[in-house]
């Protein structure tokens, strides 16, 4: 079986949903959020700082690229907060990772673990009135909004994998596989790379 599997995904096509029950059929863990708790104890900041952290640096992709290298080459008593804190979740994610197999969701944990073994690699992605439809039905957004706010989320998430990868976030060849849950279903996905999770 493979040991790790990291899920990137657009945002309202269903990827956190998808990650909790795929740990659940392979009774392994999931990290998500606990990914920016870990992170945010080992900093010593709260998990709404690091939040704004991205939210900040992730909108200047170069500012992000200049601090980060900035943070890799200095003396970590030195290293700029505006980069360290990407360093420290991928950090978070190879201890949690050590643990044991999981499912991890974003924080571009395909590339924290890059040099592990048994890591199988997931996007997911959806239509984006499909999108829409989920995070007004279900995330309860104002339909104004929705797709604004979709936008705004993948934006971020593209700049954060950029920032670990320098690679394009939505290239198929980043990944292993790469669902279409519209086409699939949660359930459908789920099986699939439960499917594929088992066979290696």
């Amino acid at each position: 079986m493979r040991n790790y599997i990291t899920i990137e995904r657009e945002y309202g096509a269903g990827g956190a949903e998808i990650a909790r029950r795929l740990a659940q059929e392979l009774h392994i863990a999931c990290y998500g959020e606990e990914i920016l708790e870990k992170a945010a104890e080992s900093l010593q900041v709260s998990v709404s700082r690091i939040r704004r952290y991205e939210e900040h640096i992730c909108s200047s992709l170069l500012y992000s690229v200049v601090m980060l290298e900035k943070a890799r080459t200095s003396d970590p008593d030195q290293m700029l907060r505006d980069g360290y804190w990407v360093i420290a979740e991928q950090r978070a994610i190879r201890s949690l990772a050590d643990k044991g197999p999981a499912v991890f969701l974003g924080h571009c944990a395909c590339e924290a673990l890059k040099d592990y073994s048994g890591v199988l690699r997931v996007f997911v992605k959806a239509p984006i009135d499909v999108r829409k439809n989920r995070c007004i039905e279900e995330y309860g957004m104002n339909p104004l909004e929705a797709e604004n706010i979709i936008h705004k989320n993948d934006t971020t998430r593209a700049s954060y994998y950029a920032i670990n990868t320098t690679a394009r976030w939505k290239r198929d060849e980043n990944y292993d596989v790469v669902l279409d849950s519209a086409l699939l279903g949660i359930e459908g996905c789920v099986s699939e790379l439960k499917k594929l999770a088992q066979c290696f």
